[in-house]
């Protein structure tokens, strides 16, 4: 049976799962069990299934996965009930952005461990095998993150990795690169959030809140440089590629400029509690962001605005030519070659480029 329980979740700020049992897993936390897997699920009926079997194939088995249903008018809801493993639950509220998708799936998880997969990506089987050894034998590492591989709109390999910087991680590391690099790499222990709670009456009853819910965008890094400046837990990566990051010229990264602005809001905020940070590394980390930004429009095929974004990043600050010359050389002739050549011409550039690298990958990997 189906019901609607928006209305119950706004007004008590818990819901049922899609398995229909009539209880509420809210005030449940002290039930743990290892691992809580959040899926934010938002129309995402043609990639929900694929996140939802990357999670079931894992090697560790002892986990629940929390499928929170942000007003989906799309068959996701109808995908995530057809699921007969009693590990799967679905969760429903009214839409709330990301931030508050993820929110609401910490408050109902029982888990030691937070995992994060957005429903169009995927995870290697041994994921969560390998970040439950990590965080148990380092006690000090608070976020556990890995490398990534790139896929395309239709679930391709693009034979190309994303390999941040693993170890040694510091504030600024976060504020200026963001290792984490996309939503789908971390699990984090339930304590690292505790410790940066606060309570707010968004939405009409007082609730903890994790995650920025006025930021619709860059909710990562608000959350990531919060837990950085404000706490003593550390940040540590996993030196393989256990997610699958999908590229989507259409979603919320390609809105460039609203990217940009939710990322100046980020630092407002980071400001008012670490200024210090901030006034001594913010030119260095809104070039880095520019240059993101660029890399950004080079995908969606907007070179023009693609040059435009690396000039100002070296107007911002040149020293990233320095610190990184290869990445920055590449993309500010990237930008320009897609500027300057026909369009046929520099995808055939393109593809040729793209098979070298991919070819580099496998043969680093092996």
């Amino acid at each position: 049976m189906t019901h609607d329980f928006t209305e119950t979740y706004r007004m008590s700020g818990s819901a049922p799962d899609c398995k229909d049992d009539g209880r509420s897993r809210a005030g449940k936390v002290h039930d743990m069990m290892p691992v809580s897997v959040i899926i934010p699920m938002y129309n995402v009926e043609t990639t929900l299934a694929a996140a939802i079997d990357s999670v079931l194939a894992q090697t560790f088995r002892d986990f629940e996965v929390l499928v929170v249903n942000d007003g989906s008018s799309d068959a996701s809801s109808m995908i995530c009930q057809s699921y007969e493993d009693t590990r799967v639950h679905e969760i429903r509220q009214a839409n709330r952005g990301l931030a508050g998708a993820r929110n609401t799936g910490i408050r109902h998880a029982r888990g030691r461990y937070l995992a994060f997969l957005d429903a169009d990506d995927l995870w290697e089987p041994d994921k969560l095998e390998r970040h439950l050894e990590h965080l148990e034998q380092n006690p000090g590492v608070g976020v556990s993150y890995c490398q990534s591989s790139f896929m395309d709109d239709a679930g391709r390999p693009m034979g190309l990795q994303q390999k941040p910087k693993l170890s040694g991680v510091t504030t600024v590391d976060i504020l200026c690169r963001n290792p984490i690099g996309n939503g789908s790499a971390a699990v984090i222990r339930r304590e690292v959030f505790e410790d940066i709670a606060f309570r707010d009456t968004l939405y009409g009853v007082e609730e903890d809140f994790y995650f920025d819910e006025s930021f619709r965008q860059s909710e990562d890094i608000e959350c990531w440089i919060r837990i950085a400046a404000s706490t003593d837990w550390r940040f540590e990566g996993i030196d393989r590629p256990l997610t699958w990051y999908r590229t989507n010229a259409g979603g919320l990264s390609a809105n460039l400029e609203a990217q940009y602005e939710s990322w100046n809001r980020a630092i407002v905020k980071a400001r008012s509690y670490a200024p210090g940070l901030i006034d001594a590394w913010v030119d260095r980390a809104r070039a880095y962001q520019l240059r993101y930004l660029a890399r950004r429009a080079v995908h969606s095929r907007n070179a023009g605005v693609a040059v435009a974004l690396m000039h100002r990043a070296l107007r911002t600050d040149a020293r990233i030519l320095l610190l990184e010359p290869g990445r920055t050389l590449l993309t500010l002739g990237t930008a320009w070659l897609q500027y300057l050549l026909p369009r046929g011409l520099y995808q055939q550039l393109e593809a040729l480029a793209m098979s070298v690298a991919g070819a580099l990958n496998r043969r680093a990997a092996a």
